[in-house]
């Protein structure tokens, strides 16, 4: 006959280890087993590993995604209708520019303190606060009936979005490494580019029925804001005094990949800001204008979605001088031609090479900086980005007037081209010193 302690059951499968009887210490007793809390799961009920993100968390992450990019611009095709309505306000022309490019300066000033929090609070806490912030300070500019709180209302935008474009790209370089990493910083791009191609015309229709329509589409952070707070999780990261390797991580290859992406985006803002007076110029109208820059658009997504097959072949390095050298060439077709038609095939080619630069750019950045530190590193290349977007005007113009735009273009085309040959050279140059060196010590 069996003894209770011998039986077998759900919660004792059986013995596979002895203890002593605790009535004589001298003596083995009957076996015992503890449970196996591990092998029986609750019927029905399923746990993710922790490390794996569910469907919705990823849904919602690249939902996030797209609501960043075209968060400025969104306004745009309300723009005549503002300076209409505001007419008889002091400065009412500037202003109204404004309420679109102080957005972009907002990002990028706030950008790395987003970085800090995102390290110091958590990313899933960033973002969620970071989508309801977009809301309200999104929606708020229905309601202004002075430009001023408008324009207060268009910074609250970007502090939000450089919190949700910092939050998106650190949770994605948590969730994973190698070619998981590139694959789905290919997906955030693209998604972020299919956020302009949907939102911007919607918001143009909108703009037809009153000007203040569009701002009622930055309500949809809302829902994302409530899918992220359900399913966004952090994973657990060392401090970033614990961090290997904290105390090098800010070197000059970090500071390089932001000056880089300052000067592209520099370069690459002259498609929305400089393309429509050059086909003006040309006799086009302001449906055709929008298809042409909307191309570039179009090609930066595709771009973003060929980024992991591109990069499983080349190495970063080599990734950066195409996506460089495809900008200059796209802006040297845009000068050179001085047609409709070259401006199109020229943005085509640039859009692609920005939908390579950007989620490579992003990659390298979380490949130097520990898990600990990548917040705050990622949130100055969203800063950098932006201040690229912000000072792309006033640093183009100048040279508009002196030379023309599509001079300008030919000028910017060219810098590019430079910069891409010494991406695709000095990495040379230094493996041949390398090797020198090293056959001169043996």
């Amino acid at each position: 006959m069996s003894t209770p302690a011998d039986r077998t059951t759900p919660d004792h499968p059986g013995p596979t280890h002895t203890t002593p009887d605790r009535t004589d210490p001298g003596r083995t007793g009957p076996t015992r087993t503890a449970p196996d809390r591990t092998a029986h799961a609750i019927p029905g009920r399923t746990t993710p590993a922790p490390d794996r993100p569910g469907r919705l968390a990823r849904g919602t992450i690249l939902a996030a995604a797209a609501l960043t990019i075209m968060a400025p611009a969104i306004i745009a095709p309300s723009l005549p209708a503002m300076e209409q309505e505001f007419a008889a306000q002091p400065g009412a022309s500037l202003l109204v520019r404004l309420a679109m490019t102080v957005t972009s300066l907002a990002i990028a000033v706030s950008a790395p303190w987003s970085g800090l929090l995102a390290d110091r609070v958590g990313r899933r806490p960033l973002l969620v606060s970071g989508l309801l912030l977009y809301t309200v300070g999104g929606t708020a500019g229905y309601f202004m009936a002075d430009l001023v709180p408008l324009l207060a209302t268009r910074v609250l935008l970007g502090v939000a979005v450089g919190g949700i474009m910092t939050a998106v790209s650190a949770t994605i370089t948590d969730w994973y490494d190698g070619p998981e990493r590139a694959s789905f910083l290919g997906l955030q791009q693209a998604f972020a580019g299919l956020g302009g191609v949907v939102f911007l015309p919607l918001a143009g229709v909108l703009a037809t029925v009153g000007w203040r329509v569009p701002f009622w589409l930055y309500g949809v952070a809302a829902l994302v804001a409530l899918f992220a707070f359900r399913s966004v999780r952090d994973r657990a990261q060392d401090s970033p005094a614990a961090a290997p390797g904290a105390a090098r991580m800010a070197t000059g290859r970090v500071v390089g990949v932001y000056v880089l992406a300052l000067g592209a985006t520099l370069v690459f803002y002259m498609a929305p800001t400089q393309v429509p007076f050059l086909l003006e110029g040309l006799g086009v109208g302001p449906a055709l204008v929008g298809v042409v820059v909307a191309g570039s658009t179009l090609t930066s997504m595709l771009g973003a979605l060929a980024f992991p097959a591109l990069r499983r072949r080349l190495g970063s390095g080599p990734v950066t001088a195409a996506a460089v050298a495809l900008l200059g060439a796209g802006w040297l077709v845009v000068g050179a031609t001085g047609t409709v038609s070259g401006a199109a095939v020229g943005l085509l080619i640039g859009g692609a090479g920005v939908g390579f630069a950007v989620p490579n750019l992003t990659l390298r950045l979380s490949e130097l900086a520990p898990p600990a530190w990548r917040g705050r590193v990622l949130g100055g290349l969203v800063a950098a980005v932006f201040l690229g977007q912000f000072l792309s005007p006033p640093a183009v113009h100048p040279l508009v007037r002196t030379v023309g735009a599509d001079a300008a273009f030919t000028w910017a085309g060219g810098a590019m081209a430079v910069v891409a040959a010494m991406l695709a050279i000095v990495p040379v140059i230094g493996a041949a010193a390398g090797a020198r060196a090293a056959r001169a010590g043996r």
